[in-house]
């Protein structure tokens, strides 16, 4: 159900000087998906009529990222996107906006380089505002360090009264640990107006949202909304505080998962994005990688320094140490490693194996089937209970195209074989060690292409001494 007075602005429009990047700065990654994105998967919570972004540094490249991800971000919401020409504080980045202001009832205006934000905060606070039918309402946050930031001041009813910057604060303010997160709740009509009233402030002739509180707080209501964890309200300003903010999300993440039945072995040393789900009874060991949108079933075991991304890895699934797997499906019962890689469209059915310093690509390894060692099975079709020796190779590529290898059920393959596409061997065949297979091998046959071993005698030495 769409909640149709409300609606949300993103501000998104600096250019984030500090992170010394060409890449505009709601677009960098944290924990998996851009920082914009965690923004509008919160602000998706509320169950908004709209969204809008205000936009400006790098402005095509982050409207474009944002309409290409929004189905796989989970945003159903409608986005409207507005340009901020002159960068001059943030009330010149709300103004920018004021067709979508005047559209609504009210609006949530959340920075944009904050994805620690919570949903139930946001959520929280618009509740409160709903219910007080108040004009505008902040988000506050208490900090153990205040220097530098909006200080907020009450009255003495411990009602809001103003805001104070840190450049204009007395020994007193100063003292205060409640500070402006930069983040808000509009009664949009009341918003409309007190933007009419900004003027030019500080040296740098910016317009500061925050003055907007003041004129609504003659007319209506302005309320305050503490929040007891500061750290969703840090932004993002420079590649130390993307890391900070990367840092306090997987502990955020990994809580989840071990909240949720997981064993993480080294917490601390364990790296899932947002987007990854695990099953419970899953042991994770230490310096493993879960990435993107993987999904890890129940009572799988991941050894030390497994890597995986964008993949789904069903039930009772082991890996073992250093496997590498990306954009692949493994049922369950499979065991993997160590060092095993399957490359992107690998799928590996009920109970196959795929063993040391192996590598699979786009290749289907059937049911029961084992690939133990030191083998690379490319653009491969492979059945149930096939037994691949070490060292086998399918030579897929000829140099312009790729070709596709047929293995049949329960064939037996030795080791050192290359198998060269296009090429089908069917069920039961036998395939003798160091064959270079160029042509169909029927069923239950016997393959055997290699050259006929030669003994030579050693001078002055008869053959059978």
């Amino acid at each position: 159900m769409v909640a149709k007075n409300r609606s949300v602005l993103i501000l998104a429009a600096g250019k984030g000087t500090r992170m010394k990047s060409n890449l505009p700065k709601p677009l960098h990654a944290v924990c998996g998906f851009p920082i914009i994105a965690h923004i509008l998967r919160a602000a998706q919570q509320l169950k908004p009529a709209a969204i809008g972004i205000v936009i400006g540094h790098g402005a095509q490249q982050v409207k474009q990222t944002v309409l290409d991800n929004m189905s796989a971000w989970g945003v159903t919401t409608p986005v409207e996107f507005f340009v901020q020409t002159e960068l001059a504080g943030s009330g010149s980045a709300v103004k920018a906006a004021l067709p979508f202001l005047q559209k609504q009832e009210s609006v949530m205006v959340l920075a944009g380089d904050t994805p620690l934000l919570k949903a139930e905060t946001l959520a929280q606070m618009y509740e409160q505002f709903e219910n007080a039918k108040a004009g505008t309402m902040v988000l506050a946050v208490k900090v153990p360090n205040p220097a530098g930031y909006g200080r907020i001041v009450r009255d003495g009813q411990n009602q809001f009264e103003k805001i104070v910057e840190d450049a204009d604060a007395d020994g007193t303010i100063k003292k205060i640990d409640e500070i402006n997160s930069g983040m808000y709740v509009f009664n949009s009509a009341a918003l409309v107006q007190a933007l009419a009233k900004l003027t030019p402030q500080g040296p740098k002739h910016e317009y500061y949202l925050t003055d907007t509180l003041a004129f609504i707080k003659q007319e209506m209501p302005a309320l305050v909304f503490t929040s007891a964890d500061y750290e969703q309200a840090l932004g993002v300003n420079s590649r130390e505080q993307l890391a900070q903010a990367a840092q306090i999300m997987r502990a955020r993440i990994n809580r989840y998962h071990m909240d949720n039945g997981v064993t993480l072995i080294n917490p601390q040393d364990t790296y899932i994005d947002a987007g990854v789900q695990i099953g419970a009874d899953t042991t994770i060991a230490s310096g493993c990688y879960l990435l993107g949108n993987t999904q890890i079933g129940q009572n799988c075991t991941l050894e030390s320094s497994v890597y995986i991304n964008n993949s789904v890895i069903h039930n009772d699934v082991t890996l073992k140490l250093g496997t590498y797997i990306e954009e692949s499906e493994v049922a369950e019962n499979c065991q993997l490693g160590p060092y095993a890689h399957l490359r992107p469209k690998s799928i590996l059915k009920k109970g196959a194996k795929v063993g040391n310093f192996s590598e699979i690509k786009k290749a289907v390894i059937g049911e029961g089937s084992k690939v133990n060692h030191l083998s690379y099975i490319g653009d491969t079709q492979m059945g149930a209970g096939v037994n691949v020796g070490a060292g086998t190779i399918t030579c897929n590529y000829d140099g312009k195209n790729k070709h596709t290898t047929v293995i049949g059920d329960h064939v037996f393959v030795g080791s050192n074989v290359n198998f060269v596409a296009p090429v089908t061997v069917h069920e039961y065949a036998k395939i003798g060690a160091g064959s270079t297979i160029t042509k169909e091998v029927a069923a239950q046959g016997l393959a055997i292409a290699r050259s006929r071993q030669v003994v030579l005698e050693k001078k002055g030495v008869k053959k059978n001494d």
